[in-house]
């Protein structure tokens, strides 16, 4: 069943609040999913992939998400996603903020954060660039409009979690002129994807498994308390 999560008053899930991060909470999600799938589509067993199967473990065994370093880019790429929604908006079509959406008809859930809704079958997502890249982008992907290879696999978890019949992908960076590339479902990726996230769900389950074990096990485990320390997060 897809599901539009929203905040407490049902106005649109803003990302990044607390109800983001708990809606998104231990769930593999359309961003991540880049690290449990190969470029050549297959199911990822690496360090990449073994690590975010315990950074996704231990938000299922706590029900926390820890906060993280945020940085110059990162700061730069939510302004840009704000002025890149005001240009589509004014320039193509007219958008709708959603925070957060899932999807759980596999028998796992997938989650995927898009930047937007467009009327009822279009998505809308925010790429921000370096100026080489965006002119890369620009020469090589826009006439043929083919996703970038790096964003390919979040667009098509994003199409497949939403059922969507299309994504438009902005790709922007300021002085520089801001495509838009239109992406449609691919089957043979999707069932990709669907495979990957099949085998890590899989995998991460036998893991719980060991990690309850263990707990039942009488082993010298001292329960400890979880603190923040504000200093660091600064």
């Amino acid at each position: 069943m897809i599901v539009y999560h929203t905040e407490e008053d049902g106005s649109p899930l803003i990302q990044g609040s607390d109800n983001w991060k708990r809606f998104r909470c231990g769930r593999l999600c359309a961003s991540e999913m880049k690290l449990v799938i190969t470029p050549t589509l297959k199911c990822a067993v690496n360090e990449k992939a073994t690590g975010h199967l315990y950074k996704l473990m231990v938000q299922r065994i706590t029900g926390h998400v820890p906060e993280h370093y945020v940085s110059d880019d990162m700061l730069r790429g939510k302004k840009d996603e704000i002025e890149a929604r005001i240009l589509y908006d004014k320039h193509c079509a007219s958008v709708q903020e959603v925070g957060f959406v899932t999807n759980d008809e596999w028998g796992f859930t997938l989650g995927y954060s898009p930047d937007s809704l467009i009327g009822d079958d279009g998505l809308f997502e925010v790429k921000s660039r370096r100026d080489d890249l965006q002119v890369k982008d620009i020469v090589e992907n826009v006439i043929s409009q083919s996703v970038p290879a790096d964003f390919m696999i979040q667009c098509q978890t994003g199409l497949l979690v939403s059922k969507r019949e299309w994504l438009d992908l902005a790709i922007i960076s300021g002085g520089l002129p801001m495509p838009v590339i239109r992406c449609t479902p691919i089957p043979s990726v999707q069932d990709a994807i669907l495979d990957a996230a099949y085998a890590f769900e899989k995998r991460l389950a036998e893991k719980m498994d060991v990690y309850r074990d263990v707990m039942a096990s009488g082993a010298r485990l001292i329960p400890t308390e979880r603190r923040v320390y504000e200093d660091i997060l600064v």
